[in-house]
């Protein structure tokens, strides 16, 4: 009975005489509680092995090159805003103010391209939504050629602004540009007109070579949509004595909110991105019935060398792009997609 009680006590005397020995926790006399060399090194091991830190290498030299070249390009753009530069020396970054922010609010120039460039933006996004939901709809009933037709229905989406702007500048040429000769080939030579130069249908133009080119893309958004909305619901709307037409509105076209959402960020992003395909067809002065916020921000800081006023202007069209994507982005990271 004696030696197991000496044990005890000697078990004991093991175990708490020298704190040092352990890699646990140690309990200061204030009572918090202190980590030991042993599991600092422990930590220390287990972050430098975590993923994060091994993936560092890959995505921390992008991510400041963005951060650079992206980010601080933008920034540094929205100082050149506020002061008066003209390009020539150092921006002078002591007396920083709003007043080309003013300047723009009294110029007719920039109320008429802010005009053309919402008009372009809302007309262009809905009639290449609605030209390729038609189109979707009926390559979905299953067409002959079904694969041909979206194939060449779908190619001009592969062609740059100024293959595109170059190509609808012979169509609309006055002279021997195929719409008039069509016109006048099948007695209708009384609606050719000078499309381009005309200011009533220079901005209905734009929006139509345009829309050939993206309609496509619409084409096939809304196609795998409709391919993604079971069969049974078909079934069931012409069980229930639906019409064909009714059908799409109350039943199919509901379903496809997510694709046109979708769709229309990429058409709007487009429209704000239609600066080459105006300067290849109309150069920086299109006009006051065509100019939009990105030629004018292009002629007045490179062309007149108002480098202060087109920074605000290329400000102006930055939130104009938050706009237009912010909500889809919110809208995605509620849903839980981002």
């Amino acid at each position: 009975m004696l030696e197991s009680l000496f044990r005890r006590l000697a078990t004991r005397g093991g175990e708490g005489s020298d704190p040092s020995d352990s890699d646990g926790d140690v309990r200061t006399d204030g009572g918090t509680v202190t980590q030991t060399a042993g599991s600092t090194e422990q930590s220390q091991r287990s972050w430098r092995e975590s993923e994060f830190v091994r993936s560092l290498p890959f995505w921390l030299p992008p991510a400041l090159l963005m951060g650079l070249f992206v980010y601080g390009a933008i920034g540094w753009n929205a100082v050149i805003s506020l002061t008066e530069w003209e390009g020539f020396g150092s921006p002078d970054y002591g007396n920083l103010d709003f007043s080309m922010y003013g300047r723009m609010l009294a110029d007719p120039t920039f109320v008429a391209a802010a005009r053309n460039t919402v008009v372009l933006l809302v007309a262009f996004t809905v009639v290449s939504l609605v030209v390729g939901l038609l189109v979707a709809i009926l390559v979905d009933r299953g067409i002959r050629f079904e694969n041909t037709l979206r194939t060449i229905y779908l190619l001009p989406m592969s062609l740059s602004f100024v293959v595109t702007a170059i190509f609808w500048a012979w169509m609309y040429n006055p002279e021997f540009g195929l719409i008039n000769v069509l016109l006048r080939s099948t007695g209708l030579g009384f609606l050719a007109n000078d499309w381009i130069s005309d200011p009533n249908t220079k901005l209905a133009a734009v929006i139509f070579a345009l829309m050939w080119q993206f309609s496509g893309y619409c084409m096939v958004v809304y196609l795998a949509g409709l391919r993604a909305i079971p069969s049974d619901q078909f079934e069931a709307a012409r069980i229930d004595g639906a019409s064909t037409l009714r059908m799409y509105w109350r039943v199919i076209i509901p379903q496809l909110r997510a694709s046109t959402m979708s769709a229309a960020v990429v058409l709007m992003v487009f429209a704000l991105k239609a600066f080459d395909f105006l300067y290849v067809m109309f150069g920086d002065t299109p006009g006051p019935s065509t100019d939009i916020l990105a030629t004018m921000m292009f002629r007045e800081a490179f062309s007149s060398s108002n480098w202060a006023y087109g920074a605000a202007i290329a400000t102006v069209l930055f939130g104009l792009a938050l706009v237009v994507i912010g909500p889809y982005l919110y809208v995605q990271y509620q849903r839980g997609d981002l």
